[in-house]
Order: structure tokens, then C-alpha cells, then sequence
């Protein structure tokens, strides 16, 4: 537990359990490679792994992300300027020792069946060839990657920034995690820009500065993405951010003044280039942007412009084309988030087996019982978040349980299982009512319920009857909007 703040920048050392705290004064302003490297050389460890911010997190820009293995992110909700509020510019960790495992047999068992799972899995095979861009051309065919600041359902030039494209032109190699054997992180290139190595970008980076904001310039937007990883900032957020102010430029509600010169356009790419380092370092109209979307709307008087949920901007992933995901957004504890139920995935067949009553259906469905099945499909995801596992990785429940009861000793049966997901939902449900979040905030923007042309049809999906049907599932109360005390007392939480 991480408390107060520090005098000055430090970095956060850990070495096999021991705890201490490093003079970082000359890494304060590096950017987070430089920064990755050279905790390491302060460390005198080659082999530590490192959570680090750049100048977002250290300006405290709300979009600020924590980048650790060389280009990865926890990009989302800002915590890197909870970082930079600290003084901590990294945290950086190197162990020696081993992992119990209670029945290694048995797990070894089980891991052989996940690797053979993978790598017969037609999911696992596509994120091996294209890395999650290569969701691009089939997002597009469902309507469900926004386009133009969520106000088109279709646009021909956005075909330009598929990611079997950028395999061909500008890929140098796939990355992966420890052990995983899809592989699904690349590594690219940006030429034009004089960057030969480029850690992504991802299908959410493509469609935040790419299709969002109607630039179809592909290594312009591999170059915004590396852009953001070396000042550590979300690329959703930044994305969307920007989109708005690009839509204020458009309808004439950003002064001249305001917008330093930079023509702030749809399909302008140096704009964009521009505007990341102001963010980042919030000058000019970057001290405006550096806030985040909703900040921004209110601030110009455009609250109906607004595309956050509960202040976190939307992804890409539009609820239009699959309406499974307006109750996730709704109902997600962190704001609109993908991650924490994917029911595109589960929609287009790519979802958790049966067991667990996740099935795919009507895209289109916005019923009660599909809201109840959304909900499934959240508790087991807070399984997986829980438990760190990668949502590409698709194993089934059964052997999740398997490995779980095999390394920890324990007994526990599927339903105690996808339990501790709901107990994780309720606990973050009961935390953020703490904070004023009530049942009128389980709400999509007006933005997202506007109908389109296109692949979605002119279709926007039923939130309240998909809420109600989560409510139910996850046994929260319809008016409160909190778990009940029979729910509490169901899931063992002694309040």
C-alpha cells in the first residue's frame, strides 16, 4: 500500500520482498523507455521489470497511463497521474524465489491442454497473424468500430488501417507476454517518421486516432500511438479527447485563440501529432484536452457532446452494433471499459463455452435475459481480472477451475468460482455508491444512442431492460442499485 507523497521523484525498489526507495530526481521528465532503462541501471538489476509514467503522469493529465514491458500499458482511468501526485515515477520489481504450487502434476496436466487449446483456437490464430487489429475489416462489417466522434456508421477509407495491412507494410515481429503462446503483441515501424521500432499499435489505438477522428493515414497513426507510449497516455482517452475538440473546431465553438494554430480538423494527422506533447506537458490547448472528455464538454458548454461513462470515455467498440455491450459500459466499476465483458466476443462466437449459459445470439437483442447474460459474462471476466489472465486466452472454465485448484490447494466447484466474480462487482458496486455514483448513472451518452446508417441499421439498443436484466442476474436492488443484504450475506460479504 502505496501512501502519501514524496519530497521529491522516487522510484519504488523491490528485491525479493524487500522494500526501498531511490533518489529518481534525474529520471524526472525522461520518457518511459528511457525511464524503463534506466531504473534498471539505478537498480543494478538487468532482470527487474518496470511500471514507470512519462510527462502525462508527472503533469497529472487525468489520462495519464502506467507503461511497464517496454510498450504495454495500464493506460486507462489515470492512474498514472495517481503516480505523479506521488512523486513515484516507477515501481520496479525483481524476485528470485520460486511459486508454490500445491499439485504441480496437475497443473502441468492442464497447461498442456491450454497450449494445445491455443493453438487449435481460430481466435488465438487470427491474434497470431494480426495481432487485435486484425479484428479491423470484421469491426467495420458489424458497424461496431466508431467512426467521426461516434456520429457515422460507415466510411470507405477506413478500410486503409486494417490490420493485415499493417502486417504487410509495417510490422517488424509479433511480442508476447511470458509464456503466452499467441503472441499477439507487434511490433511496427514508422518510417516516414524516422521510428524503427513502434510497440503496437492495438485495435483500440487504430480506432482512437485513426477512424475516430477520420484519418486513414496508417503510419500516421502508428506514429500517434508511439507518441503516447513515450509520454505514457491512454490512447482511448487521448483519442476521444481529441475527437471532441476536433468536432468543437468543426461546429465553430473553439476560438481561434484556442486552438493555437493547429487547424484542428477531421483527418488532420499533424494536428494530432501536435496536440499529444501539449497534452502531455498541458500547454496551450493541451491544458484543456489534459483533463479528459468530459471535462472539456462542460467547460464549452456541450454536455450533450459528452462521450464518457461515469468520466472515462467511451472505447471502440460501439454498443449500436452489439447491445450486449450497453450494459457493460452502463455497469462497468471503472466507466465505459471494454474489458470487462466482452459481449462482441461473445456475439460473434468467441466467447466462454456454454457452461457458464454465455451463448452467442442476436447482436441486435436488447432484452432483459440478454441483460442477465451480459452479467454473466462481467462476473466472469472479474474472474479473469482477478486472476490476471489474458482475455484472449480463451481455456473454458473447466480448466480455469482446474488450474486455480491445482495451484492453490483448493476445492472449489464452478459456481463458488464465477461467485468470486460477483463478490468482485458488488464490492466495486458498493465502493463507487460510496463515492455518489447512484443508479441514474448506469447510463449511456447521448452520442451512443443516436441511431446511423450502416451495418447497424439505424438500430440503438434498450439500456434500461438490459440494466434491469443485469440488476437481476447480479441480485442488486432495482431501485438502490446496490447488492441486497441477502445478496451480501449469498456471496459472504459481512457489511
Amino acid at each position: 500500500m502505496i501512501t502519501g507523497a514524496a519530497d521529491a521523484p522516487v522510484v519504488l525498489a523491490i528485491r525479493d520482498g524487500t522494500a526501498e526507495l531511490l533518489d529518481a530526481a534525474e529520471l524526472w521528465g525522461m520518457d518511459t523507455y528511457a525511464t524503463q532503462t534506466a531504473v534498471r541501471d539505478l537498480m543494478g538489476e538487468p532482470k527487474a521489470r518496470v511500471a514507470c509514467i512519462g510527462r502525462a503522469g508527472e503533469n497529472l493529465v487525468k489520462m495519464a497511463a502506467v507503461l511497464n514491458d517496454h510498450g504495454r500499458a495500464a493506460g486507462r482511468t489515470g492512474l498514472g497521474a495517481v503516480m505523479g501526485s506521488k512523486k513515484l515515477k516507477a515501481i520496479a520489481v525483481r524476485g528470485t524465489g520460486s511459486v508454490p504450487v500445491a499439485r504441480p502434476a496437475e497443473l502441468a496436466d492442464i497447461v498442456r491442454e491450454v497450449g494445445k487449446a491455443s493453438n487449435e483456437d481460430i481466435a488465438a490464430m487470427s491474434l497470431r497473424l494480426a495481432g487485435t487489429a486484425g479484428y479491423w475489416d470484421m469491426g467495420l462489417m458489424y458497424g461496431d468500430t466508431p467512426i467521426r466522434y461516434f456520429q457515422e456508421g460507415e466510411w470507405d477509407a477506413a478500410s486503409g488501417l486494417s490490420g493485415i495491412r499493417m502486417v504487410e507494410e509495417f510490422q517488424n515481429r509479433n511480442r508476447a507476454c511470458y509464456r503466452c503462446p499467441i503472441a499477439c503483441g507487434r511490433e511496427t515501424r514508422a518510417p516516414a517518421y524516422g521510428v524503427d521500432i513502434v510497440d503496437g499499435p492495438e485495435y483500440e489505438t487504430v480506432g482512437a486516432l485513426g477512424s475516430l477522428l477520420m484519418i486513414d493515414d496508417l503510419e500516421a497513426v502508428i506514429y500517434a500511438g508511439h507518441l503516447c507510449n513515450i509520454y505514457g497516455i491512454d490512447t482511448i482517452s487521448t483519442g476521444v479527447t481529441i475527437a471532441l475538440a476536433f468536432e468543437l473546431a468543426e461546429r465553430s465553438l473553439l476560438s481561434p485563440e484556442l486552438e493555437d494554430g493547429l487547424e484542428l480538423r477531421y483527418g488532420n494527422h499533424q494536428a494530432v501529432h501536435a496536440l499529444i506533447p501539449m497534452i502531455a506537458e498541458r500547454r496551450g490547448i493541451g491544458a484543456h484536452l489534459a483533463d479528459g472528455n468530459r471535462r472539456l464538454a462542460e467547460r464549452l458548454g456541450v454536455p450533450e457532446l459528452d462521450a464518457t461513462v461515469n468520466g472515462l470515455e467511451v472505447p471502440m467498440h460501439d454498443v449500436r452494433a452489439f447491445h450486449g455491450m450497453a450494459a457493460v459500459y452502463a455497469l462497468s466499476p471503472r466507466g465505459a471499459c471494454h474489458m470487462q465483458g466482452d459481449m462482441y466476443g461473445v456475439d460473434i462466437g468467441q466467447g466462454p463455452p456454454l457452461e457458464l449459459g454465455v451463448e452467442p445470439g442476436d447482436r441486435f437483442e436488447g432484452s432483459v435475459a440478454k441483460g442477465s447474460m451480459t452479467a454473466r459474462q462481467m462476473a466472469w471476466r472479474g474472474v479473469y481480472n482477478a486472476l490476471t489472465l489474458c482475455q484472449f486466452q480463451n481455456p473454458g472454465p473447466t480448466r480455469v477451475l482446474g488450474a486455480l485448484n491445482a495451484i492453490t490447494g483448493w476445492d472449489i466447484d464452478l459456481d463458488e468460482l464465477l461467485d468470486i466474480g460477483r463478490r468482485g462487482l458488488a464490492l466495486k458496486r458498493l465502493i463507487n455508491a460510496s463515492r455518489g455514483v447512484t443508479p441514474s448513472d448506469d447510463r449511456l451518452p447521448d452520442l451512443l444512442t443516436r441511431r446511423l446508417d450502416g451495418p447497424t441499421e439505424g438500430r440503438t439498443p434498450d439500456v434500461g431492460a438490459l440494466v434491469a436484466g443485469a440488476y437481476q442476474e447480479l441480485g442488486w436492488d432495482p431501485v438502490t442499485g446496490l447488492p441486497t443484504p441477502e445478496t451480501c450475506e449469498e456471496l459472504g460479504l459481512d457489511l
